[in-house]
Protein backbone atom coordinates (compact mmCIF):
# COMPACT_ATOMS: atom_id res chain seq x y z
CA UNK A 1 0.00 0.00 0.00
CA UNK A 2 1.39 3.85 -1.08
CA UNK A 3 2.51 5.49 1.84
CA UNK A 4 -0.09 8.43 2.30
CA UNK A 5 0.95 12.25 2.82
CA UNK A 6 -2.29 13.31 4.05
CA UNK A 7 -6.15 12.26 4.48
CA UNK A 8 -7.53 14.95 2.50
CA UNK A 9 -6.18 17.39 -0.08
CA UNK A 10 -7.96 20.37 -1.55
CA UNK A 11 -7.23 22.00 -4.69
CA UNK A 12 -7.80 25.77 -4.81
CA UNK A 13 -7.86 28.35 -1.83
CA UNK A 14 -10.87 30.10 -2.64
CA UNK A 15 -13.46 30.40 -0.21
CA UNK A 16 -15.02 27.19 -0.80
CA UNK A 17 -11.74 25.38 -1.03
CA UNK A 18 -11.01 27.10 2.52
CA UNK A 19 -14.41 26.24 3.44
CA UNK A 20 -13.52 22.42 2.81
CA UNK A 21 -10.03 22.32 4.29
CA UNK A 22 -11.61 23.95 7.52
CA UNK A 23 -14.58 21.17 7.67
CA UNK A 24 -11.99 18.20 6.95
CA UNK A 25 -9.18 19.25 9.45
CA UNK A 26 -12.06 20.10 11.93
CA UNK A 27 -12.82 16.53 11.70
CA UNK A 28 -10.09 15.58 13.06
CA UNK A 29 -8.00 14.45 9.32
CA UNK A 30 -4.67 15.91 8.53
CA UNK A 31 -5.71 18.85 5.33
CA UNK A 32 -3.01 20.11 2.58
CA UNK A 33 -4.85 23.02 0.90
CA UNK A 34 -3.07 23.45 -2.46
CA UNK A 35 -3.32 26.82 -4.62
CA UNK A 36 -2.04 27.96 -7.73
CA UNK A 37 -0.46 31.27 -7.30
CA UNK A 38 1.62 33.39 -4.71
CA UNK A 39 -1.49 34.03 -2.34
CA UNK A 40 -4.41 32.38 -1.25
CA UNK A 41 -8.17 33.83 -1.57
CA UNK A 42 -9.07 32.91 -5.25
CA UNK A 43 -12.46 35.54 -5.89
CA UNK A 44 -11.29 36.93 -2.15
CA UNK A 45 -8.25 39.13 -3.04
CA UNK A 46 -7.38 42.89 -2.53
CA UNK A 47 -3.83 44.42 -4.55
CA UNK A 48 -2.87 48.22 -5.69
CA UNK A 49 -4.35 48.07 -8.93
CA UNK A 50 -4.06 51.42 -10.38
CA UNK A 51 -1.45 53.82 -8.10
CA UNK A 52 0.57 53.54 -4.62
CA UNK A 53 -1.52 53.19 -1.52
CA UNK A 54 -5.04 52.80 -3.17
CA UNK A 55 -6.30 49.45 -2.11
CA UNK A 56 -8.76 47.74 -4.98
CA UNK A 57 -10.51 44.29 -4.80
CA UNK A 58 -9.73 42.34 -8.26
CA UNK A 59 -13.17 40.11 -7.68
CA UNK A 60 -16.00 40.02 -5.32
CA UNK A 61 -16.23 43.99 -2.75
CA UNK A 62 -19.27 43.75 -1.12
CA UNK A 63 -20.54 40.43 0.97
CA UNK A 64 -24.34 40.13 2.51
CA UNK A 65 -23.82 36.43 1.64
CA UNK A 66 -20.37 36.40 3.40
CA UNK A 67 -21.93 37.53 6.81
CA UNK A 68 -25.21 35.55 6.78
CA UNK A 69 -23.01 32.30 5.86
CA UNK A 70 -24.72 29.27 7.73
CA UNK A 71 -20.78 28.02 7.87
CA UNK A 72 -18.57 31.51 8.43
CA UNK A 73 -20.53 32.63 11.24
CA UNK A 74 -20.00 29.73 13.67
CA UNK A 75 -16.21 30.09 12.90
CA UNK A 76 -14.60 32.53 15.29
CA UNK A 77 -12.89 34.72 12.09
CA UNK A 78 -13.21 37.98 14.05
CA UNK A 79 -10.46 36.59 16.67
CA UNK A 80 -8.45 36.20 13.28
CA UNK A 81 -8.61 40.02 12.34
CA UNK A 82 -12.04 39.83 10.32
CA UNK A 83 -14.31 43.33 10.63
CA UNK A 84 -17.19 44.21 8.74
CA UNK A 85 -17.83 47.64 8.01
CA UNK A 86 -21.74 48.33 7.87
CA UNK A 87 -22.94 51.54 5.42
CA UNK A 88 -25.66 53.81 6.64
CA UNK A 89 -27.45 52.28 3.31
CA UNK A 90 -27.02 48.85 1.93
CA UNK A 91 -27.64 49.22 -1.60
CA UNK A 92 -29.39 52.17 -3.69
CA UNK A 93 -30.84 52.11 -7.09
CA UNK A 94 -30.72 55.54 -8.80
CA UNK A 95 -33.40 56.83 -11.49
CA UNK A 96 -33.22 59.76 -13.75
CA UNK A 97 -34.98 62.35 -12.21
CA UNK A 98 -32.78 62.67 -9.66
CA UNK A 99 -34.15 60.01 -6.99
CA UNK A 100 -32.95 56.60 -5.65
CA UNK A 101 -34.72 53.57 -3.86
CA UNK A 102 -32.78 52.10 -1.60
CA UNK A 103 -32.70 49.02 0.59
CA UNK A 104 -32.12 49.56 4.35
CA UNK A 105 -31.50 47.37 7.02
CA UNK A 106 -35.08 47.77 8.61
CA UNK A 107 -37.61 46.24 6.56
CA UNK A 108 -40.04 48.74 7.79
CA UNK A 109 -37.78 51.80 6.28
CA UNK A 110 -37.44 50.07 2.87
CA UNK A 111 -41.16 49.55 2.99
CA UNK A 112 -41.90 53.13 3.85
CA UNK A 113 -39.40 54.88 1.14
CA UNK A 114 -41.04 52.86 -1.86
CA UNK A 115 -44.06 54.78 -1.11
CA UNK A 116 -47.63 53.10 -2.29
CA UNK A 117 -45.55 49.87 -2.35
CA UNK A 118 -45.04 49.88 0.97
CA UNK A 119 -47.68 47.06 1.73
CA UNK A 120 -46.48 44.75 -1.18
CA UNK A 121 -43.08 44.96 0.20
CA UNK A 122 -44.01 44.06 3.49
CA UNK A 123 -46.04 41.15 2.45
CA UNK A 124 -43.55 39.92 0.46
CA UNK A 125 -40.34 40.28 2.45
CA UNK A 126 -41.49 40.45 5.96
CA UNK A 127 -42.11 36.73 6.25
CA UNK A 128 -39.07 35.77 4.66
CA UNK A 129 -36.90 37.36 6.85
CA UNK A 130 -38.53 36.44 9.71
CA UNK A 131 -38.38 32.79 8.62
CA UNK A 132 -34.26 33.15 6.66
CA UNK A 133 -32.43 31.89 9.94
CA UNK A 134 -34.25 28.21 9.62
CA UNK A 135 -34.10 28.91 6.04
CA UNK A 136 -30.67 29.75 5.00
CA UNK A 137 -29.16 26.30 5.67
CA UNK A 138 -31.87 24.62 3.28
CA UNK A 139 -31.95 27.06 0.36
CA UNK A 140 -27.88 27.71 0.35
CA UNK A 141 -27.26 23.90 0.13
CA UNK A 142 -27.85 20.87 -2.53
CA UNK A 143 -31.33 18.96 -3.17
CA UNK A 144 -32.55 17.76 0.18
CA UNK A 145 -35.69 17.09 2.63
CA UNK A 146 -35.73 20.35 4.28
CA UNK A 147 -35.90 20.76 7.87
CA UNK A 148 -38.54 23.50 7.83
CA UNK A 149 -40.74 22.02 4.69
CA UNK A 150 -43.23 24.66 5.04
CA UNK A 151 -41.35 27.64 5.25
CA UNK A 152 -38.82 26.33 2.39
CA UNK A 153 -42.57 25.92 0.58
CA UNK A 154 -43.60 29.23 0.84
CA UNK A 155 -40.26 30.86 -0.20
CA UNK A 156 -39.96 28.39 -3.22
CA UNK A 157 -43.47 29.81 -4.25
CA UNK A 158 -41.80 33.24 -4.88
CA UNK A 159 -38.10 31.93 -5.42
CA UNK A 160 -39.38 29.75 -8.82
CA UNK A 161 -40.91 32.91 -10.66
CA UNK A 162 -39.54 34.97 -12.69
CA UNK A 163 -38.15 38.40 -11.68
CA UNK A 164 -40.28 40.13 -14.25
CA UNK A 165 -43.53 38.91 -13.40
CA UNK A 166 -42.83 38.82 -9.33
CA UNK A 167 -42.26 42.96 -10.28
CA UNK A 168 -45.85 43.01 -11.66
CA UNK A 169 -46.43 42.83 -7.94
CA UNK A 170 -45.28 46.70 -7.73
CA UNK A 171 -46.64 49.83 -9.51
CA UNK A 172 -44.39 52.58 -8.42
CA UNK A 173 -40.94 52.47 -10.39
CA UNK A 174 -39.06 53.26 -7.25
CA UNK A 175 -39.87 48.98 -6.30
CA UNK A 176 -39.87 47.39 -9.51
CA UNK A 177 -35.92 48.94 -10.26
CA UNK A 178 -35.08 47.97 -6.49
CA UNK A 179 -35.85 44.55 -7.10
CA UNK A 180 -34.50 44.67 -10.54
CA UNK A 181 -30.99 45.44 -10.01
CA UNK A 182 -31.72 42.71 -6.92
CA UNK A 183 -32.42 40.09 -9.49
CA UNK A 184 -29.81 41.03 -11.92
CA UNK A 185 -27.02 39.51 -9.75
CA UNK A 186 -28.60 36.01 -10.77
CA UNK A 187 -26.35 37.05 -14.17
CA UNK A 188 -29.56 35.87 -16.52
CA UNK A 189 -32.51 37.39 -18.52
CA UNK A 190 -34.86 38.44 -15.76
CA UNK A 191 -37.97 36.67 -17.53
CA UNK A 192 -36.12 33.47 -16.70
CA UNK A 193 -37.72 30.85 -14.17
CA UNK A 194 -36.59 31.08 -10.83
CA UNK A 195 -34.72 34.35 -11.38
CA UNK A 196 -36.33 36.05 -8.78
CA UNK A 197 -34.33 33.64 -6.02
CA UNK A 198 -31.44 35.83 -5.76
CA UNK A 199 -33.13 38.76 -5.36
CA UNK A 200 -35.38 37.57 -2.70
CA UNK A 201 -31.87 35.66 -0.90
CA UNK A 202 -30.07 39.11 -0.88
CA UNK A 203 -32.97 41.37 0.41
CA UNK A 204 -33.58 38.98 2.99
CA UNK A 205 -29.77 38.80 4.51
CA UNK A 206 -29.70 42.46 3.89
CA UNK A 207 -32.56 43.32 6.08
CA UNK A 208 -30.62 40.36 8.59
CA UNK A 209 -27.51 41.10 8.24
CA UNK A 210 -26.62 44.35 6.11
CA UNK A 211 -24.39 44.45 2.99
CA UNK A 212 -21.21 44.81 5.17
CA UNK A 213 -17.40 45.56 3.33
CA UNK A 214 -14.57 43.87 5.09
CA UNK A 215 -12.58 46.61 6.36
CA UNK A 216 -9.08 46.31 4.59
CA UNK A 217 -10.26 44.33 1.65
CA UNK A 218 -11.87 41.29 0.82
CA UNK A 219 -8.86 39.82 1.16
CA UNK A 220 -9.38 39.65 4.92
CA UNK A 221 -12.05 37.44 4.75
CA UNK A 222 -9.79 34.65 3.00
CA UNK A 223 -7.19 35.29 5.35
CA UNK A 224 -9.11 35.02 8.63
CA UNK A 225 -10.11 31.35 6.54
CA UNK A 226 -6.91 30.87 6.20
CA UNK A 227 -5.38 31.66 9.66
CA UNK A 228 -8.40 29.63 11.54
CA UNK A 229 -7.29 26.79 9.06
CA UNK A 230 -3.59 26.56 10.24
CA UNK A 231 -4.78 27.83 13.58
CA UNK A 232 -6.27 24.22 13.75
CA UNK A 233 -3.66 22.63 12.20
CA UNK A 234 -4.14 22.49 8.55
CA UNK A 235 -1.44 23.27 5.90
CA UNK A 236 -1.30 25.19 3.07
CA UNK A 237 1.05 25.45 0.17
CA UNK A 238 0.94 28.39 -2.59
CA UNK A 239 2.79 28.48 -5.92
CA UNK A 240 1.46 24.42 -6.23
CA UNK A 241 -0.65 24.58 -10.09
CA UNK A 242 -2.12 20.97 -10.15
CA UNK A 243 -2.25 20.22 -13.93
CA UNK A 244 -2.56 15.96 -13.17
CA UNK A 245 -3.45 13.43 -10.37
CA UNK A 246 -0.33 12.77 -10.36
CA UNK A 247 1.13 16.02 -9.67
CA UNK A 248 -0.69 15.39 -5.89
CA UNK A 249 0.83 13.84 -2.94
CA UNK A 250 -0.61 10.60 -1.52
CA UNK A 251 -4.27 10.61 0.43
CA UNK A 252 -7.65 9.20 0.64
CA UNK A 253 -9.77 12.31 -0.81
CA UNK A 254 -9.25 15.35 -2.87
CA UNK A 255 -11.50 18.16 -3.33
CA UNK A 256 -11.51 20.33 -6.07
CA UNK A 257 -12.43 24.12 -6.01
CA UNK A 258 -12.75 24.16 -9.61
CA UNK A 259 -15.15 24.20 -12.50
CA UNK A 260 -16.14 21.31 -14.45
CA UNK A 261 -13.80 22.16 -17.23
CA UNK A 262 -10.63 22.62 -15.38
CA UNK A 263 -11.32 18.92 -13.54
CA UNK A 264 -12.03 17.47 -16.87
CA UNK A 265 -8.62 18.20 -17.56
CA UNK A 266 -6.98 17.67 -14.27
CA UNK A 267 -8.94 13.94 -13.53
CA UNK A 268 -11.12 13.06 -16.71
CA UNK A 269 -9.04 9.67 -17.57
CA UNK A 270 -10.53 8.58 -14.05
CA UNK A 271 -14.09 9.31 -14.54
CA UNK A 272 -16.85 7.60 -16.10
CA UNK A 273 -18.39 7.74 -19.54
CA UNK A 274 -21.46 9.23 -18.36
CA UNK A 275 -20.06 11.44 -15.52
CA UNK A 276 -17.95 13.03 -18.31
CA UNK A 277 -20.56 13.11 -20.62
CA UNK A 278 -22.78 15.06 -17.97
CA UNK A 279 -19.60 17.54 -17.48
CA UNK A 280 -18.83 18.77 -20.81
CA UNK A 281 -22.69 19.75 -21.41
CA UNK A 282 -22.05 21.84 -18.24
CA UNK A 283 -23.05 25.62 -19.11
CA UNK A 284 -21.24 28.68 -18.56
CA UNK A 285 -23.15 31.93 -18.58
CA UNK A 286 -22.50 35.92 -19.53
CA UNK A 287 -19.11 37.30 -18.52
CA UNK A 288 -17.80 40.67 -16.77
CA UNK A 289 -15.79 43.59 -17.57
CA UNK A 290 -14.71 45.29 -14.46
CA UNK A 291 -13.17 48.94 -13.66
CA UNK A 292 -11.55 50.13 -10.81
CA UNK A 293 -10.70 53.73 -10.28
CA UNK A 294 -8.70 55.78 -8.24
CA UNK A 295 -10.47 59.23 -7.39
CA UNK A 296 -9.58 62.62 -5.89
CA UNK A 297 -12.82 62.77 -4.03
CA UNK A 298 -16.06 60.64 -3.36
CA UNK A 299 -18.30 59.54 -6.30
CA UNK A 300 -21.15 63.19 -6.85
CA UNK A 301 -24.22 61.35 -7.35
CA UNK A 302 -27.35 63.31 -7.52
CA UNK A 303 -29.28 61.37 -5.48
CA UNK A 304 -28.16 61.31 -1.63
CA UNK A 305 -28.87 57.92 -0.90
CA UNK A 306 -26.31 56.55 -3.34
CA UNK A 307 -24.11 58.94 -1.12
CA UNK A 308 -24.57 57.10 1.86
CA UNK A 309 -24.59 53.58 -0.26
CA UNK A 310 -21.85 51.17 -0.13
CA UNK A 311 -23.44 49.47 -3.08
CA UNK A 312 -25.56 51.11 -5.68
CA UNK A 313 -27.14 49.21 -8.63
CA UNK A 314 -27.04 51.50 -11.84
CA UNK A 315 -29.52 50.80 -14.01
CA UNK A 316 -32.57 52.96 -14.32
CA UNK A 317 -36.03 51.62 -14.66
CA UNK A 318 -36.52 47.88 -14.31
CA UNK A 319 -37.32 47.69 -18.12
CA UNK A 320 -34.37 49.12 -18.88
CA UNK A 321 -32.00 46.54 -16.79
CA UNK A 322 -34.24 43.66 -18.36
CA UNK A 323 -33.90 45.00 -21.81
CA UNK A 324 -29.87 45.37 -21.10
CA UNK A 325 -29.45 41.64 -19.35
CA UNK A 326 -31.51 39.40 -22.07
CA UNK A 327 -29.51 41.72 -25.01
CA UNK A 328 -26.54 40.40 -23.16
CA UNK A 329 -27.74 36.91 -22.91
CA UNK A 330 -28.10 36.46 -26.68
CA UNK A 331 -24.49 37.09 -27.35
CA UNK A 332 -24.38 41.17 -27.77
CA UNK A 333 -23.32 44.12 -26.35
CA UNK A 334 -26.00 46.59 -24.04
CA UNK A 335 -25.14 50.36 -24.59
CA UNK A 336 -26.29 51.33 -21.37
CA UNK A 337 -25.64 48.29 -19.23
CA UNK A 338 -26.60 47.28 -16.15
CA UNK A 339 -23.85 48.31 -13.55
CA UNK A 340 -23.01 47.09 -10.36
CA UNK A 341 -20.80 49.79 -8.24
CA UNK A 342 -19.38 49.52 -4.81
CA UNK A 343 -17.82 52.48 -3.14
CA UNK A 344 -15.72 50.62 -0.09
CA UNK A 345 -13.46 53.89 0.96
CA UNK A 346 -16.30 55.90 2.04
CA UNK A 347 -17.10 53.44 4.74
CA UNK A 348 -13.13 52.48 4.83
CA UNK A 349 -10.95 54.75 5.13
CA UNK A 350 -7.99 51.84 5.17
CA UNK A 351 -8.67 51.76 1.13
CA UNK A 352 -7.20 54.71 -0.44
CA UNK A 353 -4.86 57.94 0.70
CA UNK A 354 -6.28 60.42 2.98
CA UNK A 355 -8.91 62.41 1.01
CA UNK A 356 -8.75 60.02 -2.07
CA UNK A 357 -11.27 57.34 -2.76
CA UNK A 358 -11.77 54.13 -4.54
CA UNK A 359 -14.45 52.75 -6.90
CA UNK A 360 -15.06 49.38 -8.33
CA UNK A 361 -17.64 48.68 -10.73
CA UNK A 362 -18.68 45.65 -13.49
CA UNK A 363 -21.25 45.11 -16.00
CA UNK A 364 -22.18 42.22 -17.31
CA UNK A 365 -20.59 41.07 -21.01
CA UNK A 366 -21.15 38.36 -23.66
CA UNK A 367 -19.00 34.89 -22.28
CA UNK A 368 -15.45 35.46 -23.72
CA UNK A 369 -16.14 39.42 -24.55
CA UNK A 370 -12.85 41.15 -24.97
CA UNK A 371 -15.13 44.78 -25.87
CA UNK A 372 -13.47 47.70 -23.98
CA UNK A 373 -17.03 48.59 -21.93
CA UNK A 374 -14.87 51.38 -20.24
CA UNK A 375 -16.99 54.35 -22.11
CA UNK A 376 -20.20 52.11 -21.12
CA UNK A 377 -19.73 52.02 -17.52
CA UNK A 378 -18.36 55.28 -17.10
CA UNK A 379 -21.28 56.96 -19.46
CA UNK A 380 -23.63 55.13 -16.84
CA UNK A 381 -21.90 56.46 -13.97
CA UNK A 382 -21.79 59.65 -14.95
CA UNK A 383 -25.64 60.19 -16.06
CA UNK A 384 -26.33 59.88 -12.08
CA UNK A 385 -23.23 60.98 -10.56
CA UNK A 386 -22.53 64.55 -13.64
CA UNK A 387 -18.91 65.09 -12.86
CA UNK A 388 -17.61 61.61 -11.55
CA UNK A 389 -14.97 61.46 -14.92
CA UNK A 390 -13.70 64.78 -13.26
CA UNK A 391 -12.89 62.73 -10.35
CA UNK A 392 -10.86 59.98 -11.88
CA UNK A 393 -6.93 59.77 -11.24
CA UNK A 394 -6.34 56.03 -12.44
CA UNK A 395 -8.32 53.58 -13.81
CA UNK A 396 -7.35 49.86 -14.28
CA UNK A 397 -10.00 47.58 -16.51
CA UNK A 398 -10.31 43.95 -17.13
CA UNK A 399 -12.13 42.23 -19.51
CA UNK A 400 -13.58 38.35 -19.53
CA UNK A 401 -10.26 37.16 -21.36
CA UNK A 402 -8.14 38.58 -18.21
CA UNK A 403 -10.72 37.65 -15.95
CA UNK A 404 -10.47 34.02 -16.82
CA UNK A 405 -6.07 34.19 -16.79
CA UNK A 406 -6.30 35.90 -13.71
CA UNK A 407 -8.57 33.40 -12.15
CA UNK A 408 -9.12 30.01 -14.17
CA UNK A 409 -12.61 29.80 -12.22
CA UNK A 410 -14.00 32.46 -14.10
CA UNK A 411 -14.37 30.43 -17.33
CA UNK A 412 -14.85 33.08 -20.30
CA UNK A 413 -15.21 35.73 -17.39
CA UNK A 414 -18.27 34.27 -15.43
CA UNK A 415 -17.66 34.84 -11.99
CA UNK A 416 -20.69 32.09 -11.02
CA UNK A 417 -19.13 29.53 -12.03
CA UNK A 418 -21.61 28.15 -14.32
CA UNK A 419 -25.44 29.26 -15.49
CA UNK A 420 -27.60 29.83 -12.38
CA UNK A 421 -30.66 28.88 -14.31
CA UNK A 422 -33.38 26.56 -13.07
CA UNK A 423 -31.41 23.60 -15.48
CA UNK A 424 -28.64 23.89 -13.20
CA UNK A 425 -29.69 25.31 -9.78
CA UNK A 426 -30.01 21.77 -8.21
CA UNK A 427 -27.74 19.98 -11.20
CA UNK A 428 -24.42 21.72 -10.42
CA UNK A 429 -22.46 19.88 -12.37
CA UNK A 430 -24.22 17.02 -12.93
CA UNK A 431 -27.74 15.29 -12.11
CA UNK A 432 -26.79 13.40 -9.19
CA UNK A 433 -28.46 12.60 -5.92
CA UNK A 434 -24.89 13.81 -4.46
CA UNK A 435 -23.36 17.03 -6.90
CA UNK A 436 -20.38 16.99 -4.86
CA UNK A 437 -19.14 13.35 -5.62
CA UNK A 438 -17.56 12.02 -9.21
CA UNK A 439 -17.74 8.95 -10.67
CA UNK A 440 -14.12 8.21 -9.18
CA UNK A 441 -13.64 7.26 -6.33
CA UNK A 442 -12.56 9.60 -3.42
CA UNK A 443 -12.70 12.58 -6.05
CA UNK A 444 -14.88 15.20 -5.11
CA UNK A 445 -15.93 19.11 -6.49
CA UNK A 446 -16.27 21.72 -3.75
CA UNK A 447 -16.28 24.65 -5.93
CA UNK A 448 -19.00 27.61 -7.23
CA UNK A 449 -20.16 25.45 -9.98
CA UNK A 450 -22.04 22.94 -6.79
CA UNK A 451 -25.09 23.81 -5.15
CA UNK A 452 -25.80 26.79 -3.80
CA UNK A 453 -23.64 28.17 -6.51
CA UNK A 454 -22.09 31.92 -7.07
CA UNK A 455 -21.09 34.30 -4.04
CA UNK A 456 -18.69 33.91 -0.97
CA UNK A 457 -20.66 32.15 1.39
CA UNK A 458 -18.45 28.85 1.37
CA UNK A 459 -21.41 26.46 1.55
CA UNK A 460 -20.68 24.41 -1.74
CA UNK A 461 -17.10 23.75 0.50
CA UNK A 462 -19.07 22.59 3.86
CA UNK A 463 -21.27 20.24 1.80
CA UNK A 464 -18.83 19.17 0.01
CA UNK A 465 -16.45 18.00 2.66
CA UNK A 466 -19.13 16.61 4.76
CA UNK A 467 -19.67 14.17 1.53
CA UNK A 468 -16.19 13.35 1.50
CA UNK A 469 -16.08 12.27 5.26
CA UNK A 470 -19.78 10.20 5.39
CA UNK A 471 -17.91 8.80 1.86
CA UNK A 472 -14.63 8.11 2.62
CA UNK A 473 -14.03 8.09 6.57
CA UNK A 474 -17.29 7.33 7.66
CA UNK A 475 -16.99 10.63 10.18
CA UNK A 476 -19.93 13.03 10.46
CA UNK A 477 -18.52 16.76 10.28
CA UNK A 478 -18.32 18.54 13.54
CA UNK A 479 -18.99 22.05 13.19
CA UNK A 480 -22.81 22.12 12.19
CA UNK A 481 -23.80 25.20 10.49
CA UNK A 482 -25.57 28.42 12.67
CA UNK A 483 -28.54 29.89 11.94
CA UNK A 484 -28.85 31.97 8.52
Amino acid sequence: MARKDYDAIVVGSGPNGLSAAITMQRAGLSVLLLEMKETIGGGLRTKELTLPGFKHDVCSAIHPLAAGSPFFRQLPLHQFGLEYIYPEVSAAHPFDDGGAAALFRSVEETAQSLGRDEKQYLKLMRPLVKDWPKLAPDVLGPLHFPDHPVALAQFGLNAITSAKFLANRFVTKEAKGLWGGMCAHSIQPLSNIASSAIGLVLMATGHLRGWPIPKGGSYSIANALASYFVSIGGKIQTNFHVQHLDDLPVSDAVLFDVTPKQLLKIAGQRFSFLYKWQMNRYRYGMGVFKIDWALDDTIPFTADACSKAGTIHLGNTFAEIASAELLTSKGKIAEKPFVLLAQQSVYDASRAPAGRHTAWAYCHVPNGSQVDMTEAIEQQVERFAPGFRERILARHTINTFQMQEYNPNYIGGDINGGVIDITQLYTRPVISLSPYRTSAKGLYICSLSTPPGGGVHGMCGYYAAKRALKDVFDLEEKIGLASG
